[in-house]
Protein backbone atom coordinates (compact mmCIF):
# COMPACT_ATOMS: atom_id res chain seq x y z
CA UNK A 1 0.00 0.00 0.00
CA UNK A 2 1.16 3.35 -0.05
CA UNK A 3 0.90 6.64 1.72
CA UNK A 4 -2.47 7.60 2.35
CA UNK A 5 -4.28 10.34 -0.19
CA UNK A 6 -5.32 13.48 2.13
CA UNK A 7 -7.88 15.65 0.88
CA UNK A 8 -10.01 18.57 2.85
CA UNK A 9 -13.16 19.79 1.33
CA UNK A 10 -13.97 23.59 3.25
CA UNK A 11 -17.68 24.26 3.55
CA UNK A 12 -19.62 26.33 4.92
CA UNK A 13 -23.00 24.22 5.95
CA UNK A 14 -21.85 23.18 9.67
CA UNK A 15 -21.10 19.66 10.90
CA UNK A 16 -24.97 18.09 11.02
CA UNK A 17 -25.96 19.46 7.60
CA UNK A 18 -22.44 18.26 5.45
CA UNK A 19 -22.75 15.36 7.04
CA UNK A 20 -26.48 14.70 6.22
CA UNK A 21 -25.28 15.57 2.48
CA UNK A 22 -22.20 13.40 2.86
CA UNK A 23 -24.45 9.97 3.92
CA UNK A 24 -26.12 9.92 0.57
CA UNK A 25 -23.12 10.83 -1.62
CA UNK A 26 -20.64 7.78 -1.80
CA UNK A 27 -23.15 5.76 -3.18
CA UNK A 28 -24.60 8.37 -5.74
CA UNK A 29 -20.52 8.72 -6.44
CA UNK A 30 -20.75 4.88 -6.87
CA UNK A 31 -23.85 4.92 -9.20
CA UNK A 32 -22.15 7.82 -11.54
CA UNK A 33 -18.69 5.90 -12.10
CA UNK A 34 -19.43 2.31 -13.37
CA UNK A 35 -15.95 1.16 -12.77
CA UNK A 36 -16.48 1.82 -8.90
CA UNK A 37 -18.21 -0.47 -6.20
CA UNK A 38 -19.07 0.17 -2.33
CA UNK A 39 -17.79 -2.71 -0.51
CA UNK A 40 -18.25 -1.15 2.71
CA UNK A 41 -19.97 1.86 3.82
CA UNK A 42 -19.95 2.62 7.98
CA UNK A 43 -20.90 5.55 9.79
CA UNK A 44 -19.72 6.31 13.16
CA UNK A 45 -21.09 10.15 14.12
CA UNK A 46 -19.86 12.21 11.76
CA UNK A 47 -17.21 9.49 10.63
CA UNK A 48 -17.63 7.43 7.69
CA UNK A 49 -15.50 4.54 7.14
CA UNK A 50 -15.55 2.92 3.79
CA UNK A 51 -14.09 0.23 1.46
CA UNK A 52 -14.58 0.68 -2.52
CA UNK A 53 -13.24 -1.35 -5.56
CA UNK A 54 -12.46 -0.06 -8.71
CA UNK A 55 -11.00 -1.89 -11.65
CA UNK A 56 -10.05 -4.65 -9.37
CA UNK A 57 -8.03 -2.75 -6.75
CA UNK A 58 -8.79 -1.87 -3.46
CA UNK A 59 -8.77 0.84 -1.81
CA UNK A 60 -9.92 2.12 2.16
CA UNK A 61 -10.09 5.36 4.09
CA UNK A 62 -12.57 7.72 6.11
CA UNK A 63 -14.46 10.46 5.71
CA UNK A 64 -13.75 12.99 8.70
CA UNK A 65 -17.10 16.04 9.16
CA UNK A 66 -16.35 18.94 10.63
CA UNK A 67 -18.02 22.03 11.04
CA UNK A 68 -15.92 24.17 7.98
CA UNK A 69 -14.16 20.80 6.75
CA UNK A 70 -14.49 17.46 5.22
CA UNK A 71 -11.40 15.54 5.58
CA UNK A 72 -10.69 12.61 3.27
CA UNK A 73 -8.05 10.35 3.69
CA UNK A 74 -7.58 7.13 1.73
CA UNK A 75 -5.44 4.06 1.46
CA UNK A 76 -4.81 3.55 -2.71
CA UNK A 77 -2.67 0.47 -3.87
CA UNK A 78 0.28 0.93 -5.04
CA UNK A 79 -0.75 0.14 -8.66
CA UNK A 80 -2.45 3.05 -8.59
CA UNK A 81 -0.04 6.24 -8.99
CA UNK A 82 -1.40 7.98 -11.91
CA UNK A 83 -4.75 7.82 -10.46
CA UNK A 84 -3.40 8.99 -6.85
CA UNK A 85 -2.48 12.15 -8.83
CA UNK A 86 -5.45 13.26 -10.57
CA UNK A 87 -8.08 11.87 -7.72
CA UNK A 88 -7.59 14.97 -5.58
CA UNK A 89 -8.85 17.36 -7.94
CA UNK A 90 -12.10 15.04 -8.91
CA UNK A 91 -12.85 14.44 -5.26
CA UNK A 92 -12.76 18.36 -4.09
CA UNK A 93 -14.42 19.51 -7.50
CA UNK A 94 -17.45 16.77 -6.54
CA UNK A 95 -16.73 17.31 -2.72
CA UNK A 96 -17.55 21.09 -3.62
CA UNK A 97 -20.41 20.47 -5.76
CA UNK A 98 -21.95 18.10 -3.06
CA UNK A 99 -21.02 20.64 -0.09
CA UNK A 100 -22.46 23.73 -1.95
CA UNK A 101 -25.42 22.86 -4.31
CA UNK A 102 -28.58 23.58 -2.28
CA UNK A 103 -30.38 20.32 -1.77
Amino acid sequence: MSAPLVVSIPHRLGREEASRRLKAGLTRAASSVPVLKVDEERWDGDRMVFRVRALGQAASGHLDGADDHVRLEVTLPWLMPRFAQAAPITIKNRGNLLLTKRS
